[in-house]
């Protein structure tokens, strides 16, 4: 299967909800809460009605999960394929006027991510992959291919969720490992660190939703790094409540 026409596809919307939700954060906008007490803005609201629709007018074939339909009481059931929408992942930084967040498209195969587009409204990068075709960076209108890196000699660089920094599992996790640099950042922007070589190591203790890693998880895979569970083996996709346990994210 050419995988190619599909994250085209993903790649143009994600660019486009990018651009809606920046125009919602200088529109101005006000935080409402969902039943989990998370936030959510018009810019979630805009960004997922313009994906969802996208991806199921061009392919009424591939079934749609998306965050805010999901909360809102729309029940999907796994099936060998779909998509994983997370319109706006890291709502809080947008909410308190930070750069760190994301717009994440992912494609799942059979429990594997195997297609991801990931947009990064505030800074205007855009970057796709496809698990065994390579991964890309656009900026402007120039794109080019990306590659995780080996861990550099003088150490690790290594991001950590900026709302669970402090987890008490990071420094057992990381003794023995030659740590370089730590750094806090959100949202599913970490998964393009990595997949580009500007990071190393990103552990990820805490809770997460499937749509917050299938995008990053095939963008850093397509790039040469893994996703993996605590113990090696792959992250999967389908699992009951949408919900990931803790997961390990690396370069090469």
């Amino acid at each position: 299967m050419d995988d190619a026409p599909l994250l085209d596809l993903a790649a143009g919307l994600a660019r486009r909800a990018a651009a809606a939700i920046e125009a919602v954060r200088r529109a101005g906008f006000v935080v409402d809460r969902k039943s989990d007490e998370s936030p959510v803005t018009e810019a979630d609201r805009v960004a997922e009605a313009l994906i969802v629709e996208g991806l199921r007018a061009a392919r009424p074939d591939i079934p749609v999960v998306a965050e805010e339909e999901v909360a809102g009481g729309l029940v999907t059931a796994a099936c060998p394929a779909f998509w994983l929408v997370d319109p706006l992942d890291g709502t809080r930084d947008f909410a308190k006027g930070r750069t760190e967040y994301a717009v994440c498209i992912g494609l799942v195969r059979e429990g594997r991510a195997v297609l991801g587009a990931l947009a990064l409204p505030a800074t205007g990068e855009l970057f796709g992959g496809i698990l065994g075709a390579g991964a890309w960076k656009q900026e402007g209108e120039a794109r080019r291919p990306i590659q995780a890196r080996r861990p550099p000699p003088e150490g690790l660089t290594v991001l950590a969720s900026r709302q669970y920094a402090d987890d008490p599992r990071m420094g057992p996790f990381l003794a023995g490992r030659p740590v370089a640099e730590r750094r806090s950042a959100s949202s599913a922007l970490k998964f393009c660190r990595v997949a580009e070589g500007a990071a190393d190591l990103y552990p990820r203790f805490g809770p997460t939703m499937e749509w917050d890693s299938a995008a990053g998880q095939a963008l850093v895979e397509a790039a040469g790094g893994a996703v993996t569970l605590l113990d090696g083996t792959p992250l999967r996709y389908g699992k009951p409540g949408w919900r990931n346990p803790d997961f390990i994210c690396r370069g090469a």
